[in-house]
């Protein structure tokens, strides 16, 4: 792509800036004493890199920098742009409103999306220079921006009424004043109650109230209004709340777009999402994968014969193994890649001449890129073996991969390799500065034999200034999911050097359930998850006592959020060997828990319903045995946020009332415009500060 003179000046401004960053970065390290412990506001200094996207030539990277304003109460976004081969970046945009960028087909051009006007719309930056113009003004906003492959043509989604539909141009289309009309008509009413007729009504932090995602399409010259191809649809595209831009794409001609849909009739009980296709032109869309799990990420090869996709074959299982699949579009036939492959397939990636596939997974902490044969019986090889990479893309000549990576001791950058996992290199510098003045140390992992002597992975952070003679209080995360794992990768709503600053020494342990270890041992915590997970968490506290001689068995706490806070709340009514636990967004009574949204993932992992297996939610409930509470008194600090639709703050309400009846020490914290965690600085500071609070009056 030719620079022209706005950008070379602006890359040459962040080139000077950026030397005397650096310049800044070692002096400071150079400095004797100069690092220290981080705190909640070195956390809010960093800058949060994301959504790494590669220019079609393979020369340049555009990405999102998020920044917190703290006593805005907000998070600034807006689009930089690096050099592929490597260099300053450079700042796009400034309005702090402004993410998903997405190339245009000739490098010329990136469409974003921009708040900066008081909704949610697409515009256009050219890379010849002057001022973002605003593609769309549709009143139900925009949402996953896709770029045709011949230029023409934008693709995006937004939450529309399928009932407002009109006929236009003879076809059928989504009429926006309808949809102005429908949601002025509710802001200004003075009623404000939800009606719902069927599951799911709500999700994450949100009301359906009648709407659904739709997939638009749009002059990418603004010759045209956009258009609905999928007017009428009474599901949303892609999935709500549970996919992103990578389950939308379009063929190589841009004649067709593949997307993402559940069709179910009842929703929340139903993982079965299916790829289909449609024309752009408009038409009915066909449904091509039947599988009774969760089909989705659709890639188009770049030569057109095959769409990679994948895929989880158990139905009402959202953590079944995603496997690697491809469709013939010719024949109609599917085949599983790589099957003997144990690990879940995330981002895929096609090579510039359509015999590879790229793509990420989980592995025991960390996150590799693999490349796998596209033809049936070949394993994927390990290209990208070190660290946690996510947000995998490929240019489209094939030589370049782009991806983002962080660890527990370093918040994410945008890095780049060779096709074949060669060269890797660090592409951009945002937070070298602030990491220059602290002071962290970096996991080590061990395994130990957990319940039935089965292994497990644990990983353990040194707190700062580490003294080997000194005896250390110990911090014992409990990861949530469940079938999730704790990761040599950075994080900001539970940020573990922030929790080992104060001098604890922070404990992850990887227990059953946890993902990235192989599907048997995910699936191990179904139906059991008092059982097994809890006993390897207790037996890898006792294996990292046994191992490090600077922990104090006698000052441990535990802390956990939504199933973490689940095993937090069942170490409350199991055991005494913590002196303080902290349960966020905890699931305490299994039968209550039936008000969440996603009701599958309570009938598949209690294996039935709350009439259909009561026994199984008595028996792994916490409320069962709330009768412990005053048996170990242990105290707990229990926090939630009122807008969570996944675990009812209610569940973190029914613990408090049994704490202080049996008066067991204990806090209530609960956020009203907070959901699942705790996202907003000004309510992340408080959160951090009770957290570290309480930890510092019972660990003393």
């Amino acid at each position: 792509m030719k620079m022209t003179k706005r950008i070379v000046v602006a890359v040459v401004f962040v080139m000077v800036m950026g030397l005397g960053i650096g310049a800044e970065a070692r002096a400071q390290e150079s400095m004797a004493g100069a690092r220290h412990a981080i705190g909640f506001a070195d956390l809010m200094r960093m800058q949060r890199v994301s959504e790494a996207r590669i220019s079609p030539d393979g020369k340049w990277v555009a990405y999102t920098v998020a920044e917190a304003d703290v006593e805005g109460n907000r998070f600034n976004r807006n689009i930089w742009m690096v050099a592929a081969g490597g260099g300053a970046a450079a700042q796009l945009t400034r309005s702090g409103k402004d993410t998903s960028p997405a190339w245009s087909p000739d490098g010329k051009m990136i469409a974003f999306i921009s708040g900066r006007g008081g909704s949610g719309q697409i515009y256009l930056l050219s890379m010849e220079g002057g001022e973002a113009r605003q593609l769309t003004h549709i009143s139900t906003e925009t949402d996953m921006v896709k770029w045709s492959p011949d230029g023409k043509t934008i693709a995006f989604t937004s939450a529309v009424y399928p009932d407002c539909v009109s006929r236009s141009a003879a076809s059928l289309n989504n009429d926006d004043a309808c949809n102005s009309a429908r949601n002025e008509a509710r802001e200004k009413s003075k009623v404000k109650a939800h009606v719902a007729d069927g599951l799911l009504y709500r999700h994450w932090t949100s009301w359906k109230d009648g709407k659904r995602e739709h997939l638009f399409v749009v002059a990418a010259d603004g010759g045209a209004e956009p258009r609905d191809i999928t007017a009428g649809a009474n599901y949303d595209v892609p999935p709500d709340e549970r996919s992103g831009p990578g389950d939308i794409a379009f063929s190589p001609d841009s004649r067709e777009i593949c997307f993402v849909a559940v069709t179910d009739k009842v929703e929340a009980i139903s993982t079965n999402a299916d790829l289909f296709t449609v024309p752009v032109a408009g038409g009915e869309a066909k449904r091509i994968t039947t599988s009774a799990g969760f089909d989705g990420g659709p890639a188009y090869s770049p030569d057109g014969q095959w769409i990679a996709y994948r895929s989880q074959k158990t139905a009402g299982y959202e953590s079944d193994l995603w496997r690697v699949m491809l469709y013939e579009r010719k024949s109609g036939t599917h085949t599983q890649l790589a099957a003997k492959f144990d690990r879940s397939a995330e981002d895929l990636n096609w090579s510039a001449d359509s015999k590879t596939i790229y793509f990420t997974a989980e592995n025991e902490t960390l996150s590799p890129v693999y490349a796998l044969e596209a033809r049936a019986g070949t394993e994927p090889k390990k290209i990208v073996g070190e660290g946690f990479n996510s947000g995998l893309e490929a240019s489209k000549d094939g030589k370049t991969l782009v991806f983002t990576r962080s660890s527990l001791a370093a918040p994410a950058e945008v890095f780049a390799a060779g096709s074949d996992g060669s060269g890797v290199r660090q592409l951009t510098q945002h937070n070298a500065a602030v990491l220059a003045t602290l002071e962290m140390n970096a996991a080590e992992t061990f395994w130990f034999d957990g319940a039935g002597g089965t292994k497990v992975q644990a990983m353990m952070i040194r707190p700062p200034n580490f003294d080997a003679a000194k005896k250390y209080p110990v911090l014992v995360l409990l990861h949530g999911g469940p079938q999730t794992m704790w990761t040599n990768s950075w994080g900001y709503r539970w940020n573990e050097q922030v929790f080992s600053a104060p001098g604890y020494a922070t404990l992850m342990i990887n227990r059953r359930g946890s993902t990235g270890y192989g599907q048997k041992f995910t699936d191990e915590i179904t139906g059991d998850w008092g059982g097994k997970a809890y006993e390897d968490v207790m037996k890898g506290v006792d294996a990292a006592l046994a191992k490090y001689a600077f922990l104090d068995g006698t000052r441990m706490a535990a802390a956990g959020g939504s199933y973490g806070g689940y095993m937090a709340d069942w170490i409350a009514t199991h055991t005494g060997r913590f002196k303080a636990i902290i349960s966020h967004a905890g699931v305490y009574d299994k039968v209550s828990m039936y008000a969440t949204e996603e009701l599958w993932f309570e009938e598949h992992d209690m294996q039935g319903t709350p009439w259909g297996n009561p026994e199984g939610y008595r028996k792994w409930a916490p409320v069962s045995f709330a009768g412990d509470l005053g048996k170990y008194k242990t105290p707990t600090l229990v926090i939630a946020g009122e807008m969570d639709y996944r675990v009812p703050y209610t569940q973190s309400l029914e613990l408090f009332s049994a704490l202080q009846r049996q008066e067991v020490p204990s806090r209530l914290i609960v956020f009203p415009d907070e959901g699942h965690w705790i996202m907003k600085p000004q309510n992340s500071r408080f959160w951090y500060g009770a957290f570290l609070g309480w930890l510092g009056k019972y660990l003393k």
